[in-house]
């Protein structure tokens, strides 16, 4: 090949194939498994595959397995190293498979495996808002609607909205699991194979919930399980990128409703007095990157022919780059909070009178029978002085309001989920 095309082709390929190697190993002791059932393997042979692959591994998680721009991919790597050590057995470990399925398995793997990774820390995350929120519960902090001061809400209120934010993020990334939770392995390069393979042996094997059957769907649904994938990752990221946005406000001088533990802060080169919160506005620009490397995917994926095509390669770096990303984020987002201290004087001071003018309409409708919209108009010009804030917020009785939380369900909904 000339050596400008193979490295062209070859691109940075290489290196995220380090992050599905250890999956591709596992897909090949079920396919070596496979095949020793149906006879293509001797039972001696299976043993010698196994024993290999599990050396692999051991080597590979040791640091002393590279794959190189001349290895193409993690197969090669497999294959060869099986070759090299077990001789003629390691030979036969690609019968009735291709590269194109052996990719397509290990990356649902890698899918697969995420996601639970993923729901877990999202699940403890949505844990520790709700923590914040129950010790900060009535600590009183304007609600906002267009950016301005809209009706009295609490620190609580504000935490909760995050932590079920992230519940139903969970509960996304539980439906993608299922969704994507199908075994490719065995539809080959998307023709199927003249050797009766096993599909639904191998599928257990590997823990999957099904078989996906038609092979040429098989190489079609790349793309489309990842992008899948990619929006339950862009969920989490607009829930985590609401919060940054936030919390660089509230932080800030102008509205100081908060505390940051100041190692989480960075400072300025020329400025001694700056604190800046600088792993949230990462965090903030970050959403955006999700967002891109998820229209990137589809971009790839659409309007191939059918079967399989080698764009799909290019599938890899913004899936694996967005799986960092937001695993990293959840973690940031998880010291952050917990570096938080809420200002309740400094917030009180902030307090525009004009918040309860709502709450003076609707007292209006209950005390003295007035219709909505006129006590709407006599309440415009009112500004209360001396509310008894707490009283206000315990008013607010309505499921989800300040007033009535309902922390014990979100609890219970996490110990569900857990």
């Amino acid at each position: 090949m000339n050596p400008a095309v193979e490295t062209y082709t070859a691109g940075t390929d290489y290196l995220f194939d380090k992050e599905i190697l250890l999956f591709d190993i596992e897909a090949s002791m079920a396919h070596a498994n496979g095949l020793e059932k149906i006879g293509v393997l001797t039972s001696v042979e299976l043993g010698q595959i196994v024993g290999a692959l599990e050396s692999l591994k051991s080597e590979f998680k040791a640091g002393s397995i590279e794959i190189t721009p001349a290895d193409e991919d993690c197969h090669t790597v497999i294959e060869n190293y099986l070759v090299e050590k077990i001789g003629e057995a390691g030979k036969k470990i690609h019968t009735g498979r291709s590269r194109n399925d052996q990719v397509l398995t290990a990356t649902r793997l890698y899918m697969k495996h995420h996601l639970t990774q993923l729901t877990q820390q999202c699940v403890g995350l949505a844990s520790d808002f709700v923590d914040v929120a129950e010790k900060y519960k009535e600590v009183p902090m304007p609600g906002y609607s267009h950016t301005q001061q809209a009706m009295l809400s609490s620190v609580g209120h504000y935490m909760l909205a995050h932590a079920e934010a992230l519940l139903d993020d969970s509960d996304f990334l539980a439906s993608v699991l299922k969704h994507i939770d199908k075994s490719p392995l065995g539809s080959a390069a998307g023709f199927g194979v003249s050797i009766p393979l096993d599909r639904e042996f191998t599928a257990k094997e590997l823990g999957f919930g099904g078989v996906q059957v038609n092979s040429l769907y098989c190489q079609n649904s790349r793309g489309k399980f990842e992008s899948t994938y990619m929006e339950a990752l862009a969920q989490i990221m607009l829930t985590l990128g609401k919060f940054a946005t936030d919390m660089l406000l509230f932080t800030s001088q102008e509205f100081d409703y908060f505390s940051i533990d100041p190692s989480l802060t960075t400072g300025s080169s020329i400025m001694p007095h700056k604190h800046n919160l600088d792993v949230m506005e990462i965090l903030r620009g970050n959403v955006s990157v999700v967002i891109a490397n998820q229209l990137m995917i589809k971009g790839i994926a659409k309007n191939l022919l059918s079967g399989y095509n080698r764009d799909g390669q290019l599938i890899k770096k913004p899936l694996i780059e967005s799986t960092h990303i937001v695993a990293d984020s959840l973690e940031v987002a998880s010291l952050v909070l917990k570096g938080l201290t809420p200002k309740p004087e400094s917030i009180k001071a902030k307090i525009n009178p004009g918040i309860f003018t709502a709450d003076i309409a609707n007292q209006m409708v209950v005390d003295q029978g007035m219709p909505f919209r006129d006590a709407y108009k006599a309440a415009a010009d009112m500004r209360p002085e001396d509310v008894d804030l707490q009283k206000n917020i315990a008013s607010k009785v309505s499921l989800g309001g300040p007033g009535n939380l309902n922390i014990d369900g979100y609890r219970a909904r996490i110990a569900k989920t857990r």
